[in-house]
């Protein structure tokens, strides 16, 4: 199975993402130049993390236009899985691959940490290799974080089980203290109507391995390759 990784002026996480694929995981994985109009035969896209464009007139704002776009919005158009993790998240919501908009931390400070996750929806493709209520540590680092959607758009999230991380304490519950960023209703991560294309701002590749202090994100990657691959 081939991960596709897209690499934009200013990415920084497409190494730790490369890592995570290729030595964590064991899979394949090539670097997708932003410019190109080419998946390489990917079968899954990754939209890593970074400051795309140096985050020019709003995260992700410039990104959304590069070549690569067009060929990753056809992909998950056919139903092909797209991840993508912190600035990728905003460029899917920019490209309107994913509902919403990833606004100032409220706090108004970069925030890089490691926070609780509750699995919400074990379902989809991303997450098989969770529990629903299962809590995870995944770290984060982003000054453009807070979730945000209108309410029609938040109650279809809810009600249709799009929701899949939500940022909680230790004791599983969503409170002030454990949302890093402000987001509403605590979302962490969505996936989108088709289930195929998950944004999501804490960093699943910077949790594989046990020397980074947490291993949590590792069944990510490995529920993707059971579903794709199946």
């Amino acid at each position: 199975m081939k991960f596709g990784i897209v690499t934009f002026p200013g990415s920084n996480c497409d190494y730790d993402a490369f890592h995570a694929v290729t030595d964590a995981l064991g899979e394949e994985a090539t670097y997708l130049w932003h410019r190109e109009h080419d998946l390489a035969g990917s079968d899954v896209i990754v939209l890593p993390g970074g400051f795309s464009y140096g985050d020019y007139l709003r995260a992700g704002a410039i990104a959304r236009f590069s070549p690569i776009m067009q060929e990753v919005v056809a992909h998950a158009k056919r139903g092909g899985p797209v991840l993508a993790i912190c600035n990728g998240f905003q460029i899917a919501c920019e490209a309107g691959l994913l509902p919403g908009a990833l606004l100032r931390n409220e706090s108004l400070s970069f925030v890089s940490e490691t926070v609780r996750l509750r699995v919400e929806n074990p379902e989809t493709r991303f997450t098989t290799g969770y529990e629903k209520g299962q809590l995870l540590r995944i770290p984060v680092a982003h000054g453009e974080g807070r979730y945000t959607a209108d309410e029609a758009t938040l109650a279809r999230l809810e009600g249709e089980a799009q929701v899949v991380f939500r940022y909680v304490g230790a004791d599983g519950r969503t409170d002030e203290a454990s949302n890093p960023n402000g987001s509403v209703h605590a979302i962490a991560g969505i996936v989108n109507e088709g289930g195929n294309v998950l944004g999501m701002m804490p960093h699943p590749e910077r949790a594989v391995d046990p020397l980074l202090g947490s291993v949590d994100g590792l069944a990510l990657f490995e529920s993707l390759v059971a579903r794709v691959s199946a």
